[in-house]
């Protein structure tokens, strides 16, 4: 074991928060807890349902939501949306692209539906890109679906439709979403949770629809095969419910607080140019520092896959890793190990939107501080 040199305090960052999710969360979005006093309140009541209604009119705002489009949200998480998907969405058999742990997790859910066909995959090996590749109609595929942005590697995907007749194409942007544009009119469904680039708290999921997918999960569920789609997994009903500014149950209302505080900040910070612009520069700061040091590299090797929100990079194998991410959570900057099962010798940085770039500047020079002193 390396033992670590102690680090000045001089040099620490004023905030140590760079988890890829759960993120950062701001001190005026916890204030907006309490002013005004929602929580503990009915969410079917008129001031919550006005907060969920500026959440939505800011998120239509911030990812410029094509008309027609409508803005959904619903309990359990981007992870619940799979499930959603898989009795919703899915008519028979989807095409998945698998470039990271996500990707894969949503494949196997559907692998696993008893009432859907086995999937097809379009792999690629952690640091790396794949294309999802429209199937010829004999192959039965009905859905497309990949990963903007794959957290647990940090590749991030160009978003395109899967031309494919009759065929929806579902995005995961739960880790980029707010932080990045995007042409949603690419897309059927872009879903994603609020503890990432939206510095929220977890518990709910938002996807962005298009007609063709509430078409297609009213046809789904109203089929005449008899497939039983519980009330919870229901996009109808989940559609129905957000016509009225409300979920099926009880949300995590502190979530749908928080968020709309971001949101609204975001917005006010620039929008969408502004907020993809610094997420750009602090994630650039990374991905130069370690192709310029001897002691570290980008994990992921095309520039042009690399995310703007979730960066990774390799250690010198001299050095652990985990014991340097240990070192560092001990003096207050935490959750910047690997995820799990990626990567060597790896470290994971989050730069959301809240991150502030002198931050990720003094981070840097923690680990440099650390590195110099044992290699």
């Amino acid at each position: 074991m390396v033992a670590f040199p102690d680090i000045p305090q001089a040099l620490l960052p004023s905030d140590g928060r760079f988890g890829c999710g759960p993120s950062k969360v701001r001190a005026a979005q916890i204030e907006a807890l309490s002013s005004p006093l929602l929580m503990g309140t009915s969410h079917r009541a008129a001031p919550v349902r006005d907060v969920v209604a500026s959440l939505k009119d800011g998120l239509r705002a911030l990812l410029a939501v094509p008309d027609g489009y409508e803005i959904v949200l619903g309990n359990g998480g981007a992870s619940a949306f799979w499930d959603v998907a898989c009795a919703s969405l899915i008519s028979s058999r989807a095409a998945f692209g698998s470039w990271g742990a996500f990707g894969a997790k949503f494949a196997s859910e559907a692998a696993h539906a008893p009432h859907l066909a086995t999937p097809l995959i379009d792999e690629a090996t952690h640091g790396s890109l794949a294309t999802v590749s429209p199937r010829g109609t004999s192959e039965g595929i009905d859905v497309y679906a990949y990963p903007h942005n794959e957290t647990s590697t940090g590749v991030t995907s160009p978003v395109y439709r899967v031309e494919a007749p009759g065929a929806l194409t579902l995005v995961d942007g739960t880790s980029i979403a707010g932080a990045a544009p995007v042409d949603l009119t690419q897309v059927d469904a872009y879903y994603f949770s609020l503890q990432k680039a939206l510095g929220s708290d977890g518990g709910l999921w938002v996807a962005i629809l298009s007609p063709a997918a509430i078409e297609r999960a009213r046809r789904v569920e109203g089929s005449a095969d008899g497939r039983w789609v519980p009330q919870f997994l229901s996009l109808s009903t989940a559609v129905d419910n957000s016509r009225k500014d409300q979920t099926l149950n009880t949300p995590a209302l502190a979530t749908i607080v928080m968020a709309e505080r971001q949101v609204r900040w975001l917005l006010e910070r620039g929008g969408m140019d502004e907020v993809s612009a610094h997420c750009a520069q602090a994630s650039s700061l990374i991905y130069d520092w370690a192709e310029a040091n001897l002691a570290a590299r980008p994990f992921v090797e095309n520039p042009t896959w690399r995310s703007p929100v979730t960066a990774t990079i390799e250690i010198d194998e001299a050095v652990s890793a985990s014991e340097l991410a240990a070192h560092l959570r001990a003096r207050g900057i935490v959750d910047i190990g690997a995820y799990r099962g990626v990567g060597v010798n790896q470290l994971r940085i989050g730069t959301w939107p809240s991150v502030e770039i002198e931050d990720v500047e003094a981070l840097l020079g923690c680990i440099d501080y650390c590195l110099e002193r044992v290699l």
